[in-house]
């Protein structure tokens, strides 16, 4: 058994007694294989393996590891920041978006999709936890930095306006957890997210309920998992 395989084993383990101490069915869960440090030979390993969502952080990084294996069939995630110039090649290599951070880039989404011809599933990245150093809507409008000229708007505003953009499909939200010795210190953070996402769709703010938490990573992905998430990004637990 490779290092690989031994890990993948106890990482799909943990997401099933996750789910089942919270009372879910582990089908729910998604895995999305974060391969940002490693290289195709991974990947290929991990398609061997069953695995067929692969994340990447990075727009450039994922085009060179696709076009060195243009046949593998995987399903590409995005989810590291996306900047608007970058948005047309997004989408010609990810066939998912977990980090839709604005407007302006869900706009810029949807008019390339339009283009294409295609519908991309997209998540709302939110800043949960609020850190500055964190990419992410705010759960609640806030006021203009020094930096910014207007207030930021906040999730219950922004979905709607999302949602409704021709040629995206909003799914879900997605949160980056602080990165902590104690995941327990975390659940609020899990929770809080899960809470937003029931509450947009118990307001009816979008058209159709959104069902996807993308939240958890290998030092809190059991948490997550407890708290509802359906999508959990694991990368260093896979390739330690």
């Amino acid at each position: 058994m490779s290092r690989i395989e031994r890990n993948l084993a106890e990482v799909r383990a943990t997401l099933v007694r996750s789910a089942e101490k919270a009372g879910r069915d582990p089908a729910e869960v998604k895995l999305v294989c974060v391969t940002k440090t490693v290289g195709l030979a991974e990947i290929e390993e991990l398609h061997r393996l069953g695995e067929r969502r692969i994340g990447e952080n990075r727009v450039q990084d994922a085009r060179k590891k696709i076009a060195q294996a243009p046949t593998l069939e995987v399903e590409w995630h995005l989810i590291g920041h996306l900047q608007t110039n970058k948005v047309k090649l997004a989408l010609e290599l990810f066939k998912f978006i977990h980090s839709v951070d604005s407007l302006r880039v869900a706009e810029e989404i949807s008019k390339r999709a339009q283009r294409l011809k295609i519908s991309v599933p997209v998540l709302i990245e939110v800043n949960v936890s609020e850190e500055a150093s964190k990419y992410g809507v705010p759960l609640e409008r806030r006021a203009a930095g020094p930096e910014e000229q207007e207030p930021l708007p906040g999730l219950f505003e922004l979905a709607p306006r999302i949602a409704a953009l021709p040629g995206v499909q909003l799914q879900g939200l997605m949160t980056m957890a602080p990165l902590v010795d104690d995941p327990e210190s975390v659940r609020p953070v899990f929770r809080r997210l899960r809470q937003a996402r029931d509450a947009i769709n118990e307001q009816g703010l979008t058209p159709t309920p959104l069902k996807e938490l993308s939240m958890g990573m290998t030092n809190d992905y059991p948490v997550a998992v407890e708290e509802g998430a359906t999508y959990v990004r694991i990368g260093s637990a896979l390739f330690r």
